[in-house]
């Protein structure tokens, strides 16, 4: 039998284990990740090159294009404030499930519990969103033509086959450890930032015409015209809000870097620079990219009128070369942008699983011993994903219901950090706001609380539907079947300490040929 590393007295216990110990768990995945990858796969998660596609139409039909030359702005500052308390609360306590942990220490386990619950109902959302967004529009109007496949013959059957299979085969990468993981999502962060620039500069070069850019702070309301996606509606502000929708759905995901901390190095110091990093780089590249895509546009009123198919419009202008390149790189980008979302989902899983609070808790919390990946984890979460997908007009709700759900999931805890700074929560990480700290948790819970609202909008009602339910549903279980008396949440205070000997034993065991 091997030793174990934390019996060998030339290798001490890392500053990430000694963090990871303090809060009562072990070092069961494997902490192989760097900064930049941790970066890279919440980077991956908002992929401009997806949501900012499948989501614009929203903006568009809104309020035109004011809707995206200033919504993605307005849009943007509140996702910052957001991030930036998030990433406070991330560095002092770097745990995967991070949303959850950090909900039950700030506000109570019971505060816990329903944060864990919004945010992984919202995480399957967006690996179902995300996966149906790489089907259609991306397969089916860009890929299969190049096949030689009509897109008009693909079936229900077609997609679900499609959407399991490319799944599944994320489920598979992420089961064969974090170190294959990192290397796709890796990749994808140059590539996005290399698609990106090379749509970006194509679509400028073969414009039609010349560039008008008063079209980006002209507010026109198209709602209730043909082709919008949002029912008429005079309320200048409200339809602007609407629009906020095309950042909300971008812009959201970043958590995945706090699910993924324990297997980053340097975790109370990496973890909330990915989170800042990566909102920061997508808001600016993002920007540069609907503009354009609202600049080379032949017309406002025509591409509300096309709604998803804009996008192969304006491909359509550029020479065919470059048509398939794009449309190859941007497909790419996605699948590995849904991979991304997988990982962060079953982490989540995992995380609450060790805690006791899902079903079957007992199972899927195991971690693999050779790929130190949480494997049961991995392949329910990827089940549950393509389950969510068969709901018939699954996109629009899952895409809304997804970017709501997991809002409501980063505002709980920063909310309840409002509180519990300097009592409860009296230690910082690297990344402290200091003076700022509660007036930035002030703000950001305003503002998500705003982008919450946006996602609720007709014809998005299912949503607050899908919201109010889960709340009655969690209720009933908290209160009514016992949930309240035997979930202990995470360990806290004494039951920390009860935990060391565990965690050893945990440990060794994991560390066995």
């Amino acid at each position: 039998m091997s030793k174990h590393p934390h019996d060998n007295a030339q290798a001490p216990l890392s500053e990430d284990e000694k963090q990871l110990h303090s809060m009562g768990y072990a070092q069961e995945l494997a902490r192989r990740m760097s900064g930049f990858s941790n970066f890279a796969i919440s980077f991956s998660i908002i992929c401009i090159l997806a949501g900012g596609i499948t989501a614009f139409p929203a903006a568009l039909s809104a309020g035109g294009g004011a809707s995206v030359g200033l919504g993605w702005l307005v849009g943007s500052l509140f996702v910052l404030l957001v991030a930036a308390a998030m990433s406070q609360i991330a560095s002092s306590y770097p745990t995967a499930g991070g949303l959850y942990h950090w909900g039950s220490i700030l506000g109570g386990r019971g505060y816990g519990w329903v944060t864990a619950w919004f945010n992984l109902l919202g995480l399957i959302f967006v690996v179902a969103s995300v996966n149906f967004g790489v089907y259609d529009p991306f397969f089916k109007t860009l890929i299969a033509p190049l096949l030689g496949i009509a897109p008009e013959n693909l079936t229900w059957t077609h997609q679900t086959l499609f959407i399991a299979a490319i799944t599944l085969s994320q489920a598979w990468l992420n089961h064969l450890g974090i170190k294959t993981t990192t290397r796709l999502t890796d990749l994808s962060g140059y590539l996005i930032f290399f698609v990106s620039l090379l749509l970006t500069v194509s679509l400028l070069i073969y414009a039609p015409g010349p560039l008008d850019f008063t079209r980006l702070f002209t507010f026109t309301n198209f709602t209730g015209t043909e082709g919008s996606l949002w029912p008429q509606n005079q309320n200048a502000l409200l339809v602007f809000l609407s629009g906020l929708l095309l950042t909300v759905y971008t812009l959201t995901g970043y958590d995945a870097s706090a699910h993924t901390s324990e297997e980053t190095h340097h975790a109370a110091h990496n973890v909330p620079k990915g989170i800042m990093l990566a909102v920061l780089w997508s808001a600016l590249f993002g920007y540069i990219l609907v503009s354009v895509f609202v600049l080379t546009l032949p017309s406002i009123g025509e591409g509300v009128k096309q709604g998803m198919g804009f996008f192969s419009a304006l491909l359509s202008q550029l020479p065919r070369t470059l048509q398939v390149t794009l449309g190859i790189g941007v497909f790419v980008v996605n699948y590995i942008c849904g991979l991304a979302c997988l990982t962060s989902t079953s982490r989540m899983v995992y995380a609450f699983a060790r805690d006791g609070g899902l079903p079957f808790s007992h199972q899927l919390k195991q971690v693999h011993p050779i790929h130190r990946t949480p494997g049961t984890a991995i392949w329910v979460s990827a089940v549950l994903a393509i389950a969510a997908t068969l709901y018939g007009d699954a996109f629009i709700v899952l895409s809304t219901a997804c970017a709501v759900l997991l809002y409501i999931s980063y505002v709980l805890p920063i909310a309840a950090g409002i509180f519990a700074e300097g009592r409860s929560w009296k230690h910082k990480g690297p990344f402290n706001l200091y003076s700022w700290s509660r007036p930035v948790a002030v703000l950001a819970t305003i503002g998500g609380a705003v982008l919450v609202f946006v996602g609720i909008q007709p014809p998005n009602e299912k949503v607050l539907h899908i919201s109010l339910a889960l709340l009655l549903v969690l209720g009933v279980f908290w209160h009514l079947l016992g949930v309240k008396k035997h979930f202990k949440g995470p360990p806290v205070g004494a039951r920390i300490g009860a935990h060391q000997a565990h965690i050893r034993e945990i440990e060794r065991e994991l560390e066995k040929p």
